[in-house]
């Protein structure tokens, strides 16, 4: 390690690397070795697949990268090489990570039954492992998100006039956009799944979700001078307004589109008001549960009345209203 104080910081973190990779790989192993293995002879095909996803797929290609890792003699910008090589290869954590609620929900199922959850505790018994099952499980979703973070350690303290310092910027870039490219996918994934879920549980509604865009925000909301509650939904486009029924189904009740939307916070702590900008009745005024969530709804709705208005509102101009919280 050279005396360079800098240099030296750098080291460590490509030793972190390094170290964490190693660990990583031998946890993958585990569950790929001595989890699903025995855990195949026990449950269905199709729950062994939802259990653990594409496990197999991301255990050989980290085996290969951690080969290629210890190829670089702790070399940086070697390290770094690496990343951006490989870097279209992560693309299977995708898979992967929009898989994963699946395989906690079935872990959960599982462990209800007795004689499963026996056999999964005694099986970790048997391994002498500390962490259950679905820790292990968790891993992968852990790892792909802390590439980029390590990555950067490296970029922020290597000296800019290192040769070969564009690809280690390039590497942070492509990991960066990894992590970003999963985290978007689990998003839309979600947001589908709960499209699936709305599409059954409304009633009276006339149109299709799916033209509404992405879902923003839902939550459930008390009636000015009432006792009345409505669960609200605000989508891209349009803001629903729902009464939630005893069944767990929503009748609904009205729609305003974002772009005829109107929106009064009121002087009283954690109320708001909405209404049809032609039209004063109905005007609806909802009460918070707490002042977080009052500030939120009111700062996504007044983003989306601006990114539906007719005109084209000046970024300074959005800025400065959306400021105005």
């Amino acid at each position: 390690t050279s005396a360079n104080p800098k240099l030296s910081y750098v080291d460590r973190v490509v030793l972190e690397i390094l170290d964490t990779e190693r660990m990583y790989v031998r946890h993958l192993k585990s569950i790929v070795e001595d989890y699903l293995r025995a855990i195949s002879q026990r449950l269905p095909n199709d729950d062994v697949n939802t259990l653990f996803g594409n496990i197999k797929e991301i255990y050989k290609f980290n085996s290969e990268l951690l080969e290629e890792l210890e190829d670089c003699s702790n070399d940086p910008v070697a390290i770094a090489e690496c990343f951006v090589e490989k870097s279209g290869g992560f693309e299977i954590y995708t898979q992967y990570c929009t898989n994963f609620p699946s395989s906690m929900e079935l872990l959960t199922k599982c462990m209800r039954t007795k004689s499963t959850a026996k056999f999964f505790r005694d099986h970790q018994a048997a391994l002498k492992h500390n962490l259950p099952l679905g820790s292990f499980l968790l891993k992968p979703v852990q790892r792909i998100l802390k590439y980029h973070l390590l990555l950067q350690e490296i970029e922020k303290r290597l000296d800019k006039s290192t040769d070969g310092y564009e690809v280690v910027q390039d590497a942070l870039s492509a990991m960066h956009g990894v992590a970003w490219h999963i985290n978007e996918m689990k998003r839309k994934h979600e947001h589908a799944i709960r499209i699936q879920e709305l599409r059954g549980l409304l009633i009276n509604l006339k149109q299709d979700l799916s033209i509404l865009g992405d879902l923003a925000l839902e939550g459930s909301f008390r009636l000015h001078r009432t006792r009345k509650e409505r669960a609200l939904f605000l989508f891209d486009s349009s803001l629903l307004i729902t009464k939630k029924r005893d069944d767990g189904m929503f009748l609904f009740k009205n729609e305003i589109k974002c772009r005829n939307l109107m929106i009064l916070e009121q002087p009283r702590e954690l109320e708001f008001c909405v209404w049809h900008y032609k039209n004063e009745k109905p005007r609806y005024t909802f009460q918070a549960k707490t002042q977080e969530e009052k500030s939120q709804w009111i700062h996504h709705i007044k983003r989306l009345i601006l990114e539906n208005h007719p005109s084209t509102v000046p970024d300074k101009a959005k800025n400065i209203i959306l400021e105005m919280d």
